[in-house]
C-alpha cells in the first residue's frame, strides 16, 4: 500500500526508522513521514484514482500504513467541496467554495488524523494511547481507538463542549477533565505517559496525524481538477491541517500531478488566542505562549502550537497572511453561512468566513480570485457557543411572545 521510507526531523533533518514507535526527534523537533515519491510516480498514476475508494485512503501510497489489515477507517475523508454562490455574493467573491469537514465521522476534520495515527498504532502494536485535546481530537481518538480495540486516555479542559465529553465517554475512553487549557492537559500526559505505558498522540508529537490531515490538500486539488485555488482559509489552532496541506502540495508536484503554483495560505485565529497572528505580524519565526487564551471556538484555543514555525513558513512562502477575528464576528459569520447556504459550521469555520470579509475589504484578495474556506467541524458540536444567540425561552416567556402553542 504505502511507499513510506523513513521519518525526518522538521528541525534538524535527522532520520528515523518508520517501522518503530516514535514521538519527537532527539532535538525536540516534530518528525515528518517521507515517501519514495519517484516510485509512486511510476506506479501510481493520477488516473488510477477513478477506481479508488471514496475516502481518504484513496491516497494510500502516500499514507504511512504498510499493512492494509491495520487500517482503522470509519469512512473519513472525501468530504464535499461546496460552491457557495449566495455567500460569495455577500462577501464580494466570484468564486468561493467551502470544504465541509463537518460531515466526517465524529463531526470534524480530526477524524482524518486520528484514523491514520490509530491505524499506525494498530500496525506497530501499541495497546494504550493518550491525548490532550481541546475537544474534537479527543472525540475522534476515542472513536478510532474503540474501533481498533486500543485503550484510550483523554485529558480535556473542563469547559470543553459537552458533545466532546459525551462522545468520548460513549466510546469507552477514560476521560480526565482538567481545570486549565490544552497546554495544561499536555503537561499531565507528558508527566504520566512513561509510568502508564501510554503512547502520546499529541499534535505533532507523533508523525502520523499530519499524514491523515494532509489528504485535505490532495482532495481539494483533485476536486478542483488539479488546479489549486488562489487562496485557502484555514482555522489554525495547532495548525497541523495547514502544515499537512502544504506538505501535500509539495508531494503532488513531485508526483507530477500539479505544477509549482501555490494558493495563498491564510491562517485564521481568534482575537482571544492569536499567537500565530502576532508572530506573523512581528516577523518572528516562532510564536510566544498566548496568556489568558479565551474563545468560544475551542479548536482555536491553543496558546502555543508545537508546529508554529511550520505554519509561519507556509504562510510566508505562499504570500499568504494571518488574521484574527472576534468571537462575535465568527458566530455572526457562521450564521451567515448557515442562512445563505444551509451549512451549519463550527465557529472555526465561521472565523474563516469573517476573515475573508476582512481581506476582501482591505483589498488583500480580489473579487475574481478563487477561494476555498475550510470548515473544520459541525456546528452541532458547538451548541453552547451558538446558544447565546438562540436562548430557549421559558413557557411563560414564549407565551407572551405568541410563540408557544399549548395542546388542549
Amino acid at each position: 500500500m504505502s511507499t513510506l521510507t523513513h521519518l525526518e526531523c522538521s528541525l534538524c533533518g535527522e532520520t528515523y526508522d518508520a517501522g518503530q514507535v516514535q514521538n519527537l526527534c532527539r532535538c525536540g523537533g516534530p518528525l515528518l513521514a517521507r515517501y519514495d515519491l519517484e516510485k509512486a510516480r511510476e506506479t501510481w498514476p493520477r488516473e488510477s484514482l477513478r477506481e479508488a475508494p471514496s475516502n481518504m485512503w484513496r491516497y494510500a501510497p502516500v499514507l504511512p500504513v504498510r499493512d492494509g489489515g491495520a487500517v482503522t477507517s470509519l469512512g473519513e475523508g472525501w468530504t464535499p467541496l461546496v460552491w457557495t454562490e449566495r455567500l460569495g455574493r455577500r462577501l464580494g467573491c466570484d468564486r468561493l467554495w467551502v470544504k465541509d469537514e463537518g460531515v466526517n465521522p465524529t463531526g470534524s476534520f480530526k477524524a482524518r488524523g486520528l484514523s491514520c495515527a490509530i491505524s499506525m498504532c494498530a500496525e506497530l502494536g501499541v495497546q494504550k494511547v493518550a491525548i490532550p485535546s481541546a475537544g474534537n481530537a479527543a472525540g475522534a481518538m476515542a472513536a478510532y481507538a474503540a474501533a481498533a480495540g486500543i485503550e484510550a486516555h483523554i485529558f480535556m479542559p473542563r469547559d470543553v463542549p459537552q458533545s466532546n465529553f459525551i462522545e468520548c465517554k460513549a466510546a469507552g475512553a477514560k476521560v480526565t477533565l482538567v481545570d486549565g487549557l490544552i497546554s495544561d492537559c499536555g503537561k499531565m500526559v507528558a508527566a504520566r505517559k512513561q509510568a502508564e505505558g501510554w503512547f502520546e498522540v499529541s499534535t505533532l508529537k507523533e508523525p502520523y496525524r499530519i499524514e491523515g490531515k494532509k489528504t485535505m490538500g490532495y482532495e481539494v486539488a483533485e476536486q478542483m481538477g488539479w488546479e489549486l485555488p488562489d487562496a485557502i482559509f484555514y482555522p489554525a489552532g495547532g495548525g497541523v491541517g495547514l502544515i499537512g496541506m502544504w506538505k501535500a502540495f509539495a508531494e503532488m508536484e513531485t508526483l507530477g500531478w500539479i505544477g509549482p503554483r501555490r494558493p495563498k495560505m491564510i491562517a485564521v485565529q481568534a482575537e482571544g488566542c492569536q499567537p500565530i497572528v502576532r508572530a506573523f505580524e512581528r516577523g518572528e519565526r516562532t510564536s510566544e505562549f498566548f496568556e489568558g487564551a479565551e474563545t468560544v471556538a475551542s479548536g482555536l484555543r491553543v496558546p502555543k502550537a508545537l508546529g508554529d514555525f511550520l505554519v509561519l513558513e507556509a504562510v510566508r512562502a505562499s504570500g499568504g497572511t494571518a488574521v484574527a477575528v472576534s468571537d462575535a464576528e465568527m458566530i455572526d459569520a457562521g450564521l451567515e453561512l448557515a442562512g445563505d447556504e444551509g451549512m451549519f459550521a463550527a465557529p472555526e469555520g465561521g472565523a474563516c468566513v469573517a476573515a475573508l470579509r476582512k481581506l476582501r475589504e482591505s483589498g488583500f484578495l480580489r473579487k475574481e480570485e478563487s477561494v476555498v474556506i475550510y470548515n473544520t467541524g459541525s456546528g452541532l458540536k458547538y451548541l453552547e457557543a451558538y446558544s447565546a444567540r438562540f436562548p430557549r425561552l421559558t413557557a411563560g416567556e414564549a407565551d407572551k411572545l405568541g410563540g408557544l402553542i399549548t395542546p388542549r
